[in-house]
């Protein structure tokens, strides 16, 4: 191995453990995916609708409104100036904007920003620095489109920004490119991840931005997200490509995001191969074909001679190119369950590197991890959030995603790209849910205690179970065979007894379990809450996923 090439690994095995933010930053690649011909994906859309009646709907938990910034002050076209917070001074001047250029070039009207070190610089920060977290960079809100502006489909105002209710959010969004295997030299973000890291209660949440969500981008047009990155690098934008997609996200969700990390299909592989692998729990059967740069996990099945793969539900250990397969995989899935996935992956890079106690190398390796990972965020930044890092419990990480049908709006644009049009009665409430801690509800579904069975004779299907109910905030731990291997239905035996506040309905509605099959044994004695045993007919796949075709 080449000297190059060991700097290179040294560097990306320090991302993975930058913490929720860096971590899952560098590993933020996770899917990129569509980088099959141009034929493939038509066909792929072109099944997708066909396939369409057949998804099931998901049903998504709404949160109680909260108050938004005042709408008024973005209907205006403006350019604050000097530079505002994320909740604007109502009372405040309001300066004309009046042009479509991005940004003015004055000093007085460019956004505060945390200066990243070069690659080869020598940082001189070491953990005993770590404090008080600098400053998060202030926000220039631009100017609203010309309302005479003719597009493909109505132009969308501009949304309130979500309000934070005090509390201090380090948001961070996290790309993959694949830009290395399409050859155009165009740079496409298929994967967008939004971690929020709320430093006032020390939890971390996750968003998944689906590819064809289909938005304005300022001063430009109607256009998918993903094409954000390629526009802002034709220039014109004080804070380069980054500007512009903290002012689509903005202008489109209300979000401010202050940092980013892009990272390539190469340093997402190496990322997990540097680590030893990943073990994820697949709950949904996944079938494809062998996708480029990536490859097809050792455990799966041929089903056809068409060459499809089908991964069936399990848990695996994958290296990285066989998460690479499962992160960018659709064809039996859609986008938005691919950033679930992508989200599986996030949480199972965090993990490993949490269990391997390498967190507190990241200063004398920050330099090497600007030369794999191309990011604003500065050394400084990523210190003040290492006590976070170190004390989080990855489990605990809030996944959130749109839901086809009910967030978005399926709609072919007149050159014939399917495309999703938020909807956004339905997904304000997901955003504002995504800005809060954990809930008191939620506290009390983490604090029980599952434990989970294996019925059956397949494999570690305890360990998928557990992870499943994690998934929803369930403190549920895997606890091997049962005591016989031929259950046919998944049982749940509720312990407390309690009529109120217990959660088996949660329970049973996260892993389908049928109503006949819950008991209720008041133990004063338990050792847990609840019990599950999984039967042969377990399936806790409730996610937009199709079946597979063999």
């Amino acid at each position: 191995m080449g000297c190059s090439t060991r700097i290179r690994r040294l560097g990306v095995f320090l991302i993975t453990r930058l913490l929720p933010a860096v971590l899952l930053l560098a590993i933020v690649w996770m899917s990129i995916g569509l980088t099959q011909s141009v034929v493939r994906w038509f066909n792929e859309q072109a099944l997708m609708q066909e396939r369409q009646p057949l998804y099931a709907q998901t049903a998504t938990a709404i949160a109680p409104s909260m108050t938004p910034v005042d709408a008024a002050l973005y209907t205006k076209l403006i350019l604050y100036k000097p530079a505002l917070q994320e909740t604007p001074d109502a009372t405040q001047a309001l300066p004309a904007f009046t042009t479509n250029t991005p940004l003015a070039d004055s000093a007085d009207d460019q956004p505060a920003a945390t200066a990243t070190p070069a690659p080869d610089s020598q940082p001189t920060a070491t953990l005993a620095d770590v404090g008080t977290p600098p400053p998060l960079p202030t926000v220039l809100f631009l100017g609203d489109p010309d309302p005479d502006q003719v597009d493909v489909t109505a132009i969308p105002t501009r949304v309130p920004v979500v309000d934070r209710q005090g509390y201090d959010l380090f948001n961070v969004l996290l790309m993959g490119s694949d830009g290395e295997i399409t050859g155009d030299g165009f740079i496409r973000t298929d994967t967008m991840i939004v971690v929020s890291i709320n430093r006032s209660t020390n939890t971390v949440s996750m968003l998944s931005l689906p590819r064809d969500l289909f938005v304005y981008i300022p001063a430009w047009s109607m256009q998918r997200i993903n094409l954000t990155y390629a526009r802002g690098e034709s220039g014109g934008w004080n804070d380069g490509t980054f500007e512009l997609l903290r002012q689509m996200i903005l202008y489109n969700l209300g979000i401010n995001v202050h940092y980013y990390a892009l990272i390539d299909l190469t340093g997402f592989k190496e990322v997990i191969d540097t680590l030893g692998g990943v073990d994820v729990a697949v709950d949904c059967a996944i079938e494809d074909l062998p996708l480029i740069g990536a490859e097809v996990p050792d455990e799966a099945r041929r089903v056809n001679e068409d060459g499809y793969y089908v991964l069936d539900v399990g848990y695996y250990h994958f290296d990285g190119s066989e998460a690479l397969w499962y992160a960018r995989s659709r064809y039996n899935s859609t986008d938005f369950d691919r950033g679930r996935r992508q989200q599986q992956i996030l949480r199972a890079i965090w993990r490993k590197a949490l269990d391997t106690g390498q967190l507190t190398r990241l200063p004398e390796l920050w330099g090497l991890v600007n030369e794999t990972v191309d990011t604003n965020l500065g050394l400084e930044d990523m210190l003040g959030l290492l006590p976070i890092a170190l004390e989080f419990d990855p489990s605990r990480i809030e996944n959130f995603s749109l839901v086809r049908t009910y967030h978005t709006t399926p709609w072919q644009t007149p050159d014939g790209d399917y495309v999703q049009l938020p909807i956004y009665d339905t997904l304000r409430p997901l955003l504002e849910d995504f800005y809060q801690p954990p809930t008191d509800s939620q506290t009390i579904v983490e604090s029980a205690a599952v434990r989970v069975l294996n019925g059956t004779t397949n494999a570690d299907w305890d360990r998928v179970a557990a992870e499943r109910l994690a998934w929803d905030g369930i403190a549920a731990f895997s606890a091997g065979q049962a005591d016989q291997t031929d259950y046919e239905d998944t049982i749940l035996i509720d312990y407390t007894g309690e009529s109120k506040g217990g959660i088996r309905g949660e329970i049973a509605g996260v892993l389908n379990i049928d109503p006949a099959n819950i008991q209720v044994n008041p133990r004063p004695d338990r050792e847990v809450d609840y019990e599950v045993i999984l039967g042969s007919s377990y399936n806790s796949c409730t996610f937009a996923v199709l079946p597979v075709s063999g």
